[in-house]
Parts: C-alpha cells; sequence; structure tokens
C-alpha cells in the first residue's frame, strides 16, 4: 500500500513537473490561464541552471505573442498614493473593457531580500476583478526600482492577453532610467505642500516624465494642490521639448473624483494616438529592445564573472584595493579569464 502511494507521489510529481515546462506554460498562458502566468514569472524568476533554460525558452515563444499592450510606468515617492491611484485607474480601465496587469515592485528585506508589502492586501478592489493580474515582486538589489525580471514578465502578461500593464517603482528616490526603458507612457506622482527635501526625486525625474499627477488634491488640500500643478506645469515649459514633440501635461487627482481619473486616462489615450501618429511609438519599442538586449549582455558577463574562481577573484581585487594593479589592468585581466571560460565551455 505505502509502495503504491509512493508510485502516486511520484507519477503526480512528474505531471507538476511537466506542467512548468516552456512548451505546457505557453499552451496556457494564450489561453489566459493566470496560474499558469504566476509560475511562468516564478520559472523566469528563478536562478536555478535548469530553469533559465526552460525561461529563456518560454520568452522566446511568447515574444511573437507579445508586444500588443500599452505599458505605463508610474513612480513617485512612498506616501504619495501609488497604490490607491493604480486601483483606481486599474479598476477605470477594467469598467472600459480593459485587461490590466499590475506589476508592483515592493521594496526588499536586505536580511530575506522577499518583499516587505504586498499589494494585493492594498489593492483588494482591483484583485477581486476577473480582468485584473497583480503580481507583487521584491525588488531585490535590481536599479532603478523595477525588479531585475521586470521586463520579461511584461512579455510574458502581454501573451495571456493584458491589453495595459501598470508598472509600480519603488519610488525611494534612485535613478528611474530602467523603468522608463521598459514603457510607453512614464506617469509621476507628486505630492502638493511637500518640501524638495521630502519628494526626493525632481528634475530628473520630471524630465523623463510624459505627465505628471498631483494627488490627494482634495479637501484642505485642493489650493495648494492647484497651485502645485501651475508650478509643476510652468517648471516643464523650461524643460526641452522631447523628440516625438509630446507636451508633458500636469493633473490633479482625487480619489473622491472619479472624473479626475477618467481625465487622466483620456489624457494617457490621447498620448498614445500622438505617438502612433508621429511614429515615435515604434521607434521607441526598438529602441528599448536594443537598450534591454544590452542589458542582457550585461547580466550574463556579471553571471560569466562570478563563475570565476572565487580566490583568484579575489586575488586581483585584493591587489587593486593595495593599488599593486590600477583598476583597469584588473578589468582586463578578468574579461580575458571570462573569454577564455567561455571558450572552454564552463
Amino acid at each position: 500500500m505505502g509502495e503504491d502511494r509512493y508510485k502516486d507521489w511520484l507519477n503526480n510529481r512528474k505531471k507538476y513537473k511537466e506542467s512548468l515546462s516552456a512548451d505546457k506554460l505557453f499552451e496556457r498562458i494564450i489561453l489566459q490561464d493566470n496560474h499558469a502566468l504566476s509560475s511562468a514569472i516564478t520559472l523566469i524568476e528563478s536562478q536555478s541552471e535548469k530553469d533559465k533554460l526552460e525561461a529563456f525558452k518560454l520568452i522566446s515563444l511568447c515574444t511573437p505573442k507579445a508586444e500588443k499592450s500599452l505599458r505605463i510606468g508610474i513612480t513617485g515617492v512612498p506616501g504619495v498614493g501609488k497604490s490607491t491611484f493604480i486601483e483606481a485607474i486599474g479598476c477605470e480601465l477594467i469598467s472600459s473593457g480593459k485587461r490590466v496587469a499590475v506589476l508592483s515592485i515592493d521594496p526588499s528585506s536586505e536580511k530575506t531580500h522577499g518583499s516587505i508589502l504586498g499589494d494585493k492586501t492594498r489593492m483588494e478592489r482591483l484583485a477581486s476583478l476577473p480582468n485584473a493580474f497583480i503580481r507583487p515582486t521584491a525588488s531585490g538589489s535590481a536599479l532603478g526600482g523595477v525588479a531585475r525580471h521586470t521586463r520579461e514578465t511584461i512579455l510574458l502578461c502581454e501573451a495571456a492577453g493584458y491589453d495595459v500593464v501598470l508598472i509600480e517603482t519603488v519610488g525611494v528616490g534612485q535613478s528611474e532610467t530602467m523603468v522608463h526603458a521598459m514603457v510607453d507612457f512614464f506617469l509621476l506622482l507628486m505630492l502638493s505642500g511637500a518640501g524638495d527635501e521630502l519628494q526626493g526625486i525632481k528634475r530628473g525625474i520630471m524630465e523623463m516624465a510624459d505627465a505628471i499627477v498631483i494627488t490627494k488634491s482634495d479637501g484642505e488640500n485642493q489650493v495648494r494642490a492647484k497651485e502645485a500643478r501651475q508650478t509643476y506645469q510652468r517648471a516643464l515649459h523650461y524643460f526641452p521639448p522631447t523628440e516625438s514633440a509630446w507636451v508633458p501635461t500636469v493633473l490633479n487627482y482625487s480619489f473622491q473624483d472619479t472624473v479626475s481619473i477618467q481625465s487622466i486616462i483620456s489624457l494617457i489615450q490621447k498620448f498614445q494616438l500622438h505617438q502612433i501618429e508621429s511614429g515615435y511609438f515604434e521607434i521607441n519599442r526598438h529602441r528599448q529592445a536594443v537598450y534591454w538586449m544590452r542589458e542582457a549582455l550585461l547580466t550574463l558577463f556579471d553571471q560569466s564573472l562570478t563563475k570565476l574562481d572565487e580566490s583568484l577573484r579575489r586575488d586581483i581585487e585584493n591587489k587593486v584595493f593595495a593599488g599593486e594593479v590600477s583598476p583597469f589592468d584588473a578589468a582586463d585581466k578578468l574579461y580575458t579569464l571570462i573569454i577564455e571560460n567561455t571558450k572552454n565551455g564552463k
């Protein structure tokens, strides 16, 4: 009897493993199976060498089915109301017939590298809708406020038929260049009445923003919010014109006012039409593909570096630290070792 149960367990385990293969996951993803989509994202986040091979295959299968959504990046300092705003815009988009995926990049624990927050608990109304998919992901050590595999996750969501992909960044003031390089529309949320020292992110992010939204523009804050809108709109006029000739706009948003969220969606739709008609939408996508090819190469190089003999690598680093070898000569030496290892199949 015990042997039969063990065989059943092995068979079930085998079936489960087979269901996580690239081919099986792809079949279910294009049928809009969210369980398969979640498993696929877990697969591409895996550090296992075997899983990485399946992940590469899955991305290759999904890429021809992707590229059809509108990608929106949303950033802002903690406390600006990103989750509340995303839930509101997500629900409104779904009510208009769209399928919406939210990739929420949470700050991660320094000790466990796991997600600290967990946006499904902060977007309960959106999470309950059948045409919504929310994936909280810990940012880990990734730069730019986005998780390492966020771009691949976008492609998976697009293959699963999601019309709009919202990417919420950590928003703690670090460079948001990476999220800007993977979205079509970049939205900056700002608070009125907070000083520059509190807002943290200013000119660099504002130059990348396609629109700025002043949140919490209600109650006693209404007057200050309107003044902030005028101030930011004037500031935007001093920035160089965008390549596509789009003029960034500043809007106010109140959670209590559904008209304000509709105005923001209308602006995004206007932006998308402008970009398509100018030809810049497609140009931007092509440029982003090249950018991420280079990022992938840097990742592969970094992985190859970690595969070098640790004692040898430490020895070179110690010599640089002691001033015995220049950083440039050391980098050249490490690069040569990586090339030799690659040739030898290591």
